[in-house]
């Protein structure tokens, strides 16, 4: 094997973020600490791939010594990073399976302000399909069914404590049945 090639690794993902069409961070998670360490080498990474990207027809990009594959909708793109040696195909499968959860999740309207609305169900989506930059899953069906994600349900603090007890009481009731 050629000693210049590097060891294989898990870590396959260095960085995942969601910009709007301005350029603006809407969502980001860097697993390489040692890559873009601030807030200002973060923005101004995302700047550079957004400036590089937003008219670009391509799935695909090499900058700063990181393959980048992308997707956009409507006012919002959505960007995978990689090393420069990552396989395009195995970080191409982490933006679709993102795309689509997400898509899910947003009934099928990938525009900002549903994605504003629903940032907490895109969070659990994004911690489902990569954990410290390993590939966890690709599959959205499998990432919607371990979130469980419902959009229309009511947050804990719209209910009320009675609500919240009586799910809980019909749930120990029938966990005792089975």
């Amino acid at each position: 094997m050629d000693s210049t090639s590097p060891e294989p690794s898990l870590y396959t993902v260095k960085a995942v973020f969601i910009l709007d069409n301005d350029g603006n961070r809407l969502l980001s998670k860097y697993y390489d600490p040692e890559l873009y360490p601030s807030m200002k080498e973060q923005k101004t990474f995302e700047r550079n791939v957004f400036n590089k990207t937003h008219k670009a027809d391509n799935e695909i990009a090499f900058l700063e010594g990181m393959t980048i594959v992308y997707k956009s909708s409507i006012d919002l793109f959505f960007y995978v990073v990689g090393s420069a040696q990552e396989n395009e195909l195995m970080l191409m499968s982490v933006l679709n399976c993102l795309f689509d959860s997400t898509s899910h999740i947003l009934r099928k309207n990938v525009e900002q302000r549903c994605l504003l609305e629903n940032m907490e169900g895109v969070f659990l989506v994004v911690d489902e399909i990569i954990d410290g930059g390993v590939i966890l899953e690709s599959d959205p069906q499998q990432v919607l069914q371990k979130v469980n994600y419902r959009a229309d349900e009511n947050p804990l603090t719209e209910q009320s404590v009675a609500q919240v007890l009586q799910s809980a009481k019909e749930q120990i009731k029938w966990s005792i049945l089975k």
